[in-house]
């Protein structure tokens, strides 16, 4: 793990818990994996008060999970929570679509009209891994664009406890499905300027949906590789 340079003491837990966040959502940590508090002291250069406390911090976002007399691990959400997660993600940027289209002409309108166009040429590349990075700005965009303050903060906790930028490559790995996830983007922007707040708010529900539907065929396919029952 590298050594990240040592943190004074009044900033050492909000800095342990942000440079985690990264790599639990990142990937750099994978689910299941188990994480030292002695590795973690040493590695950012403080004592294990904080990090203990960023640790707890994390369990609360739903990204570590700590286990007494056993350890402390990166969570493994199950396929149920994943479920549940995405109903909830489903709701949240279904009712973002619709606040968005309230709005009018906004600035993260000409974002996402530009993410579109680079999301076009991704998926003309076959570029699956720069597709995924624009999917995450083009979500990030809607839910600023809400210009909601709420649900723009539970919104971020569910991606946290989704490490969403794992999800998205796995449900970008089935067949036909970043073609797909990109004409379903088109749409919804193309309601949000016209102001269909109704019609935005449920495309952008059937479009969450169809990426869960996705990202739960990718997981399957997955475990059958890997022989889980």
């Amino acid at each position: 793990m590298t050594r990240v340079k040592p943190a004074q003491n009044g900033s050492a837990q909000s800095r342990v818990i942000a440079e985690m966040r990264s790599r639990i959502i990142s990937g750099e940590l994978p689910a299941g994996s188990s994480v030292s508090e002695i590795a973690l002291a040493d590695s950012f250069g403080v004592s294990r008060t904080p990090v203990r406390e960023a640790l707890k911090q994390l369990q609360t976002e739903g990204l570590i999970e700590i286990r007494p007399r056993v350890g402390t691990f990166v969570t493994a959400p199950s396929r149920r929570e994943i479920t549940e997660l995405f109903e909830m993600k489903e709701l949240i940027e279904g009712a973002a679509a619709r606040l968005l289209a309230l709005r009018g002409r906004v600035p993260e309108l000409d974002k996402l009209e530009r993410n579109l166009a680079e999301a076009d040429a991704a998926v003309e590349a076959d570029d699956k891994e720069r597709y995924a990075e624009l999917v995450e700005e083009f979500h990030d965009l809607l839910i600023t664009g809400a210009d909601n303050a709420k649900l723009e903060a539970h919104y971020r906790i569910l991606m946290n406890q989704l490490a969403y930028a794992r999800l998205v490559t796995t449900s970008l790995s089935q067949p036909g499905r970043a073609l797909q996830s990109d004409r379903e983007h088109h749409r919804v922007v193309d309601l949000i300027i016209a102001k269909d707040g109704d019609s935005a708010e449920r495309v952008m529900r059937d479009h969450v949906r169809a990426s869960r539907q996705a990202l739960m065929a990718g997981l399957e396919m997955t475990a059958e590789r890997a022989g889980e029952p």
